[in-house]
């Protein structure tokens, strides 16, 4: 299925406003603002917009390669009900990171605060589960690392919903209707302040053209395990679902940017 319409991301991105001082007046502190640090482009970089590629890891369907890749001003990733991953119970073509060069990429640390914006393009062949589809993850890198915050797509009392969960206390940040947003694109800021115990904290607002679907957040909440947080993106889904609601389906997204407050 090809998409015609490509969103622009309408949020102004700035800091807090200076306010003047009088006549001998110590001077303003410095005031944090988001600063952008990750621009990429599809028609240009490809997938060398990011740190790494997971399609197919356990070339389960070289006939369907490739499944991640870049077409026009999107990222496609495609998910058949053939593929598996190398754990043959679920599914999974993803990309990490945030690449600014060939040998160089985004780490983000312990005390950092991040924001992502970017548009997604989910059809309703793309359906929530009842277990786990998701399609952003924030991770520590390596293998078996357990996940830090999913947005997933998920069947609460039937209804197809999209949800972000932080997923080491099992906390639930915020839900809304999914099919609504079907065959649509829609608009993600997410933010995280990446603490340790209970220093972090995370927001996240999903906008459909001018209408703000959704803007939580959680405060005091653990967003770090070890070394270093790093972004995931594309489809990674249970084949455990009792639904039926598993297709042949694709993701699409354009518009990535990232912003560190500094």
């Amino acid at each position: 299925m090809s998409t015609s319409r490509r969103a622009v991301l309408a949020a102004a991105l700035g800091g807090a406003a200076s306010t003047a001082a009088g006549p001998g007046a110590a001077p303003a502190a410095h005031a944090a603002s988001w600063q952008q640090k990750w621009a990429p482009s599809a028609r240009t970089d490809g997938l060398g917009a990011f740190e790494t590629v997971e399609d197919d890891r356990a070339n389960s369907h070289p006939a369907g390669h490739p499944h991640i890749f870049a077409t026009g001003d999107n990222w496609r990733f495609t998910m058949h009900t053939v593929d598996r991953d190398t754990s043959t119970d679920r599914q999974r073509q993803e990309v990490t990171g945030l690449r600014t060069s060939g040998s160089s990429y985004l780490k983000w640390t312990e005390g950092q605060t991040w924001r992502i914006t970017y548009s997604m393009y989910i059809p309703a062949s793309l359906k929530a589960t009842t277990t786990f589809t998701h399609i952003m993850q924030m991770k520590q890198p390596g293998t078996g690392t357990s996940p830090i915050v999913v947005q997933s797509l998920r069947r609460v009392n039937r209804k197809q919903t999209i949800e972000l969960r932080l997923a080491t206390d099992d906390i639930l940040v915020g839900r809304t209707d999914l099919e609504p947003l079907h065959d649509n694109w829609t608009e993600v800021d997410f933010q995280i302040k990446v603490g340790n115990g209970s220093a972090g904290s995370v927001r996240w607002i999903l906008r459909s053209g001018s209408t703000t679907v959704l803007d939580t957040s959680k405060t005091g909440v653990d967003t770090f395990l070890a070394d270093r947080v790093r972004p995931k993106w594309g489809i990674y889904r249970s084949l455990g679902d009792t639904s039926g609601s598993l297709q042949n389906t694709y993701l699409l997204l354009t518009g990535l940017r990232g912003y560190q407050l500094v």
